[in-house]
């Protein structure tokens, strides 16, 4: 069976338009401004056809209104002055509500991803999200300042259009005048947008995972220099590109048939208007002033719906952007936080017949049993894989065990607080991210008002305070992007010290001493064993001389924990 590309248009459209909100009426305010204001415009011809008609003598609708020839050029100039007005509002209306629902989107997309983090986000290109928050964003701008509004404004305007035509002129007329509407601004659309579906989903897909893998290229950079694989990597960068131009000129090939048929359109309906126009008046249904007059008006009157069927172009890429941003604004996480849940002052943990896996049928921790009390350092090793981070994750609900027991001062921890969780219980990983900021901004992300002395004491304990003050600036040094500046051992005492100074009781640590020498290791250990008085600590490490400090040592062997006697 054919994979489903995407939402259909329609729900992806109403599923934004829901996001209006409070701005409802802002639209509704665009909408009229914008109906108003074409009605203007195309007063300016009409006015202007009735002055010809006037001056050629020609008897029927011109005598009957007696216009003067002040009152045709005042109303024609006033159609043109109103027009430059309401088109100024629609437009200003349309680009307000597009801007302030981007920086609302924004926002929802961050806290999508707050909640969908770490677990749901370990698996996602951070390229993919980055082209996400950026492109895809930006291109909705389209949707919001150039499609909604232009839709309304093309039914309300054909509508009037086709009634006007009908009363003053023709009902023949205006049955053209409908039939062009309805085939130039609906059929043709449809039509459009179904052949260019396929290439603006292919575009926007190829787009971002070239966005993710030139990412990936510029941060790692150093390691493709060292390895010499300049040319290997410009070649892949090559053919991405390639793809994403080929899909680019599927699209552009797209649009330009699509915009060549509706001009053959509305070129084929100007004729056939004029035609009819002509035949009635030889059949004396219709005199040739009001013909005149409703010609002219339906030859204005193709700009709105020129405008909708010329969006499939820009909707292509729109649609596949909105659908990708509301999948992930949809998508559910891997563990629902817990608002007013139970509180607790950690005290102890005990983790009883604890099972999970990723993917059913491939276990990853089975049955596994431990316990911790304050005051103990808890150590816990096992080959690479073997599960021992993964079981650090559950331990601070990242995801949801499958089935057993963890609980903390006899709290479940599908019943605990999450907010309350991750005060008491604290994890240092084997990578620590630094923010483009200052040493002390990076610290005080784990306690915002922190003192200087709060500060120091935290980074003696992770045995980086003297190089921190070797700096120039000291703990004002900015770390550099990613904190390229730093080495991974420095990058990972800032980590320890983020621990230290959040002042959680249970610590959790992922070989924390792995990218450090001996000597520095000596002395964060030393100064773990200084802490495990007041809290503690659970390490996971691969190295002997890390698990010498343990008061009790796990080993995990194919997902089965067991305790070394």
């Amino acid at each position: 069976m054919k994979a489903k590309l995407r939402r259909s248009g329609a729900k992806i459209m109403a599923s934004l338009i829901v996001l209006l909100g409070s701005l409802s009426y802002i639209m509704i305010l665009a909408v009229i401004n914008g109906s108003v204001g074409f009605i203007a415009a195309m007063g300016v011809t009409v006015f202007g056809a009735t002055g010809v008609a006037k001056a050629l003598g020609i008897m029927g609708l011109c005598a009957e209104v007696s216009l003067s020839w002040g009152w045709i050029i005042g109303l024609a100039v006033g159609c043109g002055v109103i027009r430059g007005g309401l088109r100024y509002l629609e437009q200003y209306s349309n680009h307000y509500i597009a801007f302030k629902l981007l920086a609302v989107l924004r926002d929802k997309i961050f806290g999508a991803l707050r909640v969908l983090c770490p677990a749901k986000l370990e698996s996602k290109q951070k390229g993919s999200i980055i082209a996400m928050i950026t492109s895809d964003i930006e291109t909705l701008e389209v949707f919001y300042a150039h499609t909604i509004s232009p839709i309304c404004i093309a039914v309300l305007v054909s509508l009037a259009v086709f009634l006007f035509v009908g009363f003053v002129a023709s009902w023949y007329l205006a049955l053209v005048a409908l039939a062009g509407f309805i085939v130039i601004g609906i059929i043709v659309p449809l039509i459009s947008s179904g052949r260019l579906k396929a290439s603006g989903v292919n575009y926007r897909k190829e787009f971002a995972s070239f966005n993710a893998y030139f990412l990936d290229s510029i941060k790692g950079i150093k390691d493709i220099v060292l390895n010499n694989a300049e040319k290997d990597r410009e070649e892949e960068v090559n053919r991405r590109s390639d793809i994403l131009l080929k899909e680019t000129k599927k699209m552009k090939n797209g649009i330009t048939k699509a915009s060549a048929a509706t001009e053959l359109m509305v070129t084929l309906f100007i004729a056939i208007s004029l035609i009819v126009g002509i035949a009635l008046v030889s059949a004396d249904m219709l005199d040739l002033g009001r013909m005149l007059i409703g010609v002219v008006t339906i030859f204005g009157s193709f700009g709105p719906v020129l405008a909708v069927s010329a969006l499939p172009g820009n909707l292509t890429q729109t649609f596949a952007s909105g659908d990708r941003v509301l999948n992930l604004l949809e998508e559910k996480p891997a563990v629902t936080p817990i608002k007013d849940g139970k509180m607790f002052d950690y005290e102890n943990l005990n983790v009883k017949d604890l099972s999970f896996a990723y993917e059913k049928n491939v276990p990853v921790l089975k049955n596994v049993c431990m316990h911790a009390d304050k005051g103990e350092i808890i150590g816990i090793v096992g080959e690479s894989g073997c599960g021992k981070s993964t079981f650090l994750k559950l331990l601070l609900r990242f995801w949801e065990k499958d089935k057993g027991e963890i609980d903390y001062n006899g709290i479940d921890v599908d019943m605990i607080d999450s907010d309350n969780l991750l005060d008491n219980v604290t994890m240092v990983s084997q990578t620590t991210y630094l923010f483009d900021e200052s040493i002390e901004d990076n610290l005080r992300i784990a306690k915002p008002d922190a003192t200087q002395e709060e500060l120091e004491t935290a980074c003696k304990m992770a045995s980086v305070h003297d190089f921190i003050m070797s700096l120039p600036d000291g703990y004002k040094t900015q770390v550099g992007a990613m904190g390229d500046n730093l080495s991974a051992g420095e990058k990972q005492r800032i980590g320890l010290a983020r621990a230290f100074l959040k002042g959680s009781q249970l610590i959790l640590l992922d070989e924390p001493t792995s990218n450090v020498d001996s000597i520095n290791e000596g002395m964060i250990l030393k100064s773990l064993a200084k802490q495990k008085s007041k809290k503690s600590i659970i390490l996971v490490s691969h190295r002997e001389s890390t698990m010498a400090i343990a008061d009790r040592i796990y080993r995990v062997d194919a997902g089965i924990m067991s305790e070394v006697k």
